[in-house]
This record gives C-alpha cells, structure tokens and sequence, in this order.
C-alpha cells in the first residue's frame, strides 16, 4: 500500500479482526511512506496544481519511484493491478470485495489533499475505486475499508465461516434481524420462532425478514434481486 499519511492506517490495521488475521499470517501488510521516495531535501509530495485553483496536488516522482521499487522488492507482476482508492472510481460492492479475495495480492494506492498528478492514473493506475458518493480527506481510510470487506471474506479470519456467508450484500440482500439473550428485557421479547427449535422454519423466517428489510430501505437492491 502507497501512502502519504500512513500513520492514519496504524489503527484500524491493528485492531480486531485485521490484526487477527496478520496474526494468524492469513494477511501480511506492507506500507510504504510517499515521502521516502520523495526527491527533494523536504521529502515534498505535494505541489500547487497548474493551472491555479485551491488544494494540493499529489507529485508524480514520488508515486512513480514507490511503484517501481514495490514491483521490482516484491517481485509484483505487471499482472496485479494498481487499485487508486478515488471518489471518481468505479463504486466498492460487496461483489467486487468477493472478486478481491480471490487476488494473491492487493496493490493500493492512496490518494490525498486535492487530488493526484494525472500522469499518474493514466501510466500507473490500472482500476479506480470509490467506497461512496463522498470527498475523504484522503484514501487511507478506503484502503482500510476495503481491506477489511476482503480480508474478512478469507479462509480463517473469522472463526465462523458461516459468518461472512451470511453478511448482507452477500446474497444480493440485507440481513435479517438478530437477536441475543436474555429472551426478555424490558417488556421485550424476541420473535416466538426463534425458540421454537424448528430451524427450517427460523430459516424461513430470517429470508423473509431479509426480503422485508431489504424492500423496505434499499428497493434498489429487491429490484435486482428479484429480477
């Protein structure tokens, strides 16, 4: 991963399910600093775009030195995409993180301030990935995104299997309501079915809640699904 703020990705990689999973050597993390490819005395990354027009401009150098040098250490084949985390990008599904997990590796790079030196996306980049109609300050926290949406769909990182099966999206709707113990809190009680011990009917139950849901907050979704 490319990144010109990379303390923003400390956190979220190393809680959780994420650090699990690198404890565990399912996934293994590698980041690397813009600024110690930078060519300057100030390891600058930025600069005034031409033009004119407010914000800062991710440089080409730095980008184009990191690149290469990941490619040539890590024995990278031209093969393996360079994913740019962009509000111009193609939208990140619940589909696209399936396509993800069944990559070796995922090679991102994080976009920041204003924008990134065309030059850039048009020699470098090989796909671009938005995770919403929104402006992030930068890309660091879509790369952890997305990182968790694939990692967690890997062999062994939940210790549920069924769990990752059953997200919503998943089956191209929502997720059905669950509940926990006690049975009873507050004057409230779960649905009967659920202790009724019949599974094909608590199943039942669940897909028709999904549909529900998801009719009801996402008629996007239901109308593809039941296409």
């Amino acid at each position: 991963m490319l990144s010109g703020v990379p303390e923003i990705l400390f956190s979220p990689l190393n809680e959780s399910i994420l650090k699990r999973a690198q404890d565990r050597g399912i996934i293994h993390v590698h980041i690397h600093h813009l600024r110690d490819f930078a060519t300057d005395k100030h390891q600058k990354i930025d600069d005034y775009p031409y033009g004119g027009g407010a914000g800062m401009v991710l440089k080409p150098e730095p980008i184009f030195r990191c690149v290469e040098y990941i490619r040539h250490t890590f024995d990278i084949h031209h093969t393996v995409p360079l994913t740019l985390m962009s509000a111009a990008g193609s939208p990140f599904t619940q589909k696209v993180a399936t396509e993800m997990s069944f990559r070796s590796t995922l090679f991102l790079l994080c976009g920041h301030y204003k924008g990134i030196d065309q030059r850039v996306i048009d020699n470098l980049v090989d796909e671009e990935i938005s995770i919403g109609d929104y402006v992030l300050t930068g890309g660091e926290l879509a790369a952890s995104v997305i990182i968790d949406a694939v990692t967690r769909l890997l062999p062994g990182t939940l210790n549920d299997i069924d769990s990752a099966d059953t997200d919503s999206f998943q089956t191209g709707i929502l997720d059905h309501p669950h509940y926990t113990r006690p049975a009873e809190f507050r004057g409230m009680s779960i649905p009967d079915i659920l202790r009724s011990g019949n599974h094909a009917a608590i199943e039942k139950w669940r897909h028709e809640q999904a549909i529900k849901i998801t009719q009801t907050r996402r008629k996007d979704l239901y109308d593809k699904y039941k296409e």
